[in-house]
């Protein structure tokens, strides 16, 4: 598995911009297909957004279809999510989250149970 580490997050006005940055350790990084979860309080945590391994496939969540971009660097062993047009609903912890077998291909919306490895979490907060 891989360990990983979130940054970026702070306050942010509503409609502004934000990239959050997820660092990868260990072996194989780019063999990790990886996503962005997110968990407002009280709320379960969901899912946000999935790029595969290899790369070009990424999905989104309906909520942030078409503000939120997801993209991996494998010679940085970084994922990012550049996210345009906050809304004080995005308001949440955002988690980093590697996929729990190599090479696996995720699914348009993929569950929490199919990752493994999780960073500690960054805050976001959208003020109105």
């Amino acid at each position: 598995q891989v360990q990983l580490v979130e940054s970026g997050g702070g306050l942010v006005q509503a409609g502004g911009s934000a990239r959050l940055s997820c660092a990868a350790s260990g072996r194989a990084f780019s063999s990790y297909s990886m996503a962005w979860f997110r968990q407002a309080p009280g709320k379960e945590r969901e899912f946000v957004a999935v790029i595969s391994w290899t790369g070009p496939s990424t999905y989104y969540a309906d909520s942030v279809k078409g503000r939120f971009t997801i993209s991996r660097d494998n010679a940085k062993s970084i994922v990012y999510l550049q996210m345009n047009t906050l809304k004080p609903e995005d308001t949440a912890v955002y988690y980093c989250a590697a996929m729990r077998a190599l090479w696996a291909t995720p699914t348009s919306n993929p569950s929490t149970s199919d990752f493994g490895s999780w960073g500690q979490g960054t805050q976001v907060t959208v003020s109105s």
